[in-house]
Order: C-alpha cells, then structure tokens, then sequence
C-alpha cells in the first residue's frame, strides 16, 4: 500500500500567509501541519509516498519533506494544476500503478491515525473506505449518505437542502479501482474532475464502498480561524511541561514547552503554549493557546490564543488575541489602544 498526500493548492484563503508559504507548512504548535499528516501516515507502516504539489509553492513543501527520511517514508514528488481531488489522483496514477493507497490533504488535522482506517480497508477487502464526520454546516462540505450497514448510498456536494450531516472530511483509502471510475467522470461546473463523482461512479459500477465516522476531531486548517483552532487543539492534546531555555523572574504555569536558548525574563507564561528556540519573552504576558515561534522577540506586550510565526517581533502591544503572525512581520505600537485581531503575512510591518 502507498500514499498520496495532497499538498498543491493556492490557499487563497490564508493570503497575505500563502504568497510566500504553502498552507500547509503554517505551523500549529510551531510544527507545519504538513508534519503531522506525515506522522500520520508513516504510523501505517506505508514506506511509499507521493506528495501532489503546487507550482506556486511546490519548492517551499521540497525544501520541508526533504526525502522524506524524518519520517522514515521515500517521497515522490507529483507537480499537479488545481484541478479537483481526482485529477490528483489520475495525475499519480504512474505512482500507485496498481497498488491500494490512503489519500489525506496536507492540510487537515484529525485526533485519530490512520491505522484503524486501512486495517477495515484490508480486513473487508474493500475497493473503497471513506472518513466521515458530523457537522453543524453540511451545505459548506461534500456530504454522504449511508445505509444501516454503512455502506454509502450516494453523495451530494454542497447540498443546498439538507440530505444529512455527515462531511467527506478529505482522508480515503482506495483500491486501484479507483481509476476505472475516474475515467468515467466529466468536469464539474467548477472545471474539475470531483473525488465525490468518482466515489459515486465506483458505487454506480458495483464496487465495494464503505465508511467510517471519525470519533475524534477534525479541523480544516483552511482559514485564519481554523489556523487557531487547530493549534489550541494540539497544544491541549500533545504539549506537556518542558522548560530547556532560561527563566528569570516571572511566572511560567501549567503545560508549557520552552525551547532551547529561548529566554523568558519578568514575564508570565501560562499554559498550554509553546516557545520557540531562541526566543525573547520579556516584561510581558503570554496567555493559553498560543504558539511563538523560533527566534521571535516578544516585548513590553500581551498575547493570547496567537499563532506565531518565526523571527516575529512584538513590541509594546497591550492586546493582541485571536491572532495569526506571518514570519518576519513586526508588530510595534506608539499609543495606547484597545485589543487587536490580526492576520498578517510574512516581512510586514504594523505601526499600531
């Protein structure tokens, strides 16, 4: 069995961020969610790899995966246009030849591994398992239908009325059969060829296709929001207490993770948070939830629930909460002023 994570995409979503990064290389915890996908995928025991990349940020994903040794895995690297999940999958097809293959997006978090999901794959001897999940907005999502055995009956995407609240989350395994119903397919409306057609097409032809609902969570880090959310989730779950840098003076309290060479002087640091290496905490406050990242100087200023990318630098800020920091950025302040809410990318500048 191999895998195909998709890290193509232009994130338009996440702009100004993704003019000079891959949405999937924002880090959550101070680690790119690209890395957890990857921890996700190498726990299966799967040696082989493809990576789908984009052409505007394919050489941002390289330059992190490498050859994929961190994670014990080889990669294959795939150039693809944004043309809809399945085209992803025609465009690997020389890759996974005739091999099964577990298919994820390098920018969806779940709290549950892939392990359970290929052994029903193998154990039912299915053509296809896809991961569902409950939500609250079912026409944002594709959404599927099953029967009391859970095999799928049909699938909607977007639906504009209500047919049921369980979202295709992004994560499938599939057999080689797969290509046959790709064939099959014609474009959308959107000029894509939809991985919820060919899971429809597999099922019109008889093939065995089942689900699994997720029992843990899931977030689609696509916008600044999901960014938060994904990080308070990893810091809760994953962070527990371990202090390797300099503290002098202040409070450090509960679940935080202080980096190597990062300093934190007459400040406070409640947890769960993270500090990157090399970092400058002094005379301020660092609330729940937050990540900084490596090399940033944190001054004279009061964070909460941010995302913080490297080489930051913050400075005289009362209040800065609900906030995603591009690396490079400065943030400084000349008068006093009421809380801030910022998405900013990479090398700005914010005179507050």
């Amino acid at each position: 069995m191999k895998a195909l994570v998709l890290s193509g995409g232009k994130g338009t979503r996440l702009r100004p961020l993704t003019f000079t990064c891959a949405k999937q290389l924002i880090p959550v915890a101070n680690k790119p969610i690209l890395g957890y996908v990857l921890d996700q995928v190498a726990a299966t025991g799967i040696r082989e790899v493809g990576v789908i990349t984009a052409p505007e940020t394919g050489q941002y994903v390289k330059d992190y995966v490498n050859n994929g040794s961190k994670w014990n895995i080889t990669v294959t690297y795939i150039p693809q246009e944004p043309l809809g999940l399945a085209h992803a999958v025609k465009t690997a097809r020389p890759f996974l030849s005739q091999d099964s293959f577990v298919m994820c997006l390098g920018d969806n978090v779940t709290g549950q591994g892939l392990g359970t999901f290929v052994e029903k794959f193998r154990r039912e001897k299915l053509d296809a398992l896809i991961i569902l999940k409950e939500v609250d907005d079912p026409s944002n999502f594709g959404i599927a239908q099953l029967d009391e055995n859970g095999n799928i009956i049909r699938l909607v995407e977007k639906p504009k009325s209500p047919m049921g609240n369980l979202a295709i989350i992004g994560t499938y395994v599939f057999s080689s059969k797969i290509h046959k119903a790709i064939e099959r397919i014609k474009h959308s409306w959107r000029g894509e060829l939809e991985i919820t057609d060919a899971i429809q097409e597999m099922l019109n032809m008889g093939f065995k296709v089942k689900a699994e609902i997720l029992k843990s969570w899931w977030l689609d880090t696509g916008k600044k929001d999901d960014i938060l959310s994904a990080n308070a989730k990893i810091l809760d779950e994953y962070i527990q207490r371990d202090i390797k840098g300099t503290v002098i003076g202040g409070i450090v309290d509960g679940r935080v993770r202080v980096e190597t060479d990062a300093k934190i002087t007459n400040s406070t640091v409640r947890g769960p948070c993270i500090i990157g290496k090399g970092t400058l905490i002094e005379n301020s406050f660092i609330g729940p939830y937050t990540s900084v990242g490596d090399n940033s100087q944190i001054i004279n200023s009061n964070l909460q629930y941010c995302v913080i990318l490297e080489n930051v630098i913050i400075k005289d800020v009362e209040h800065l909460e609900d906030s995603l920091i591009g690396k490079n950025a400065k943030l400084t302040k000349n008068q006093r002023n009421r809380t801030v809410k910022l998405h900013i990318g990479d090398f700005s500048e914010v005179e507050l």
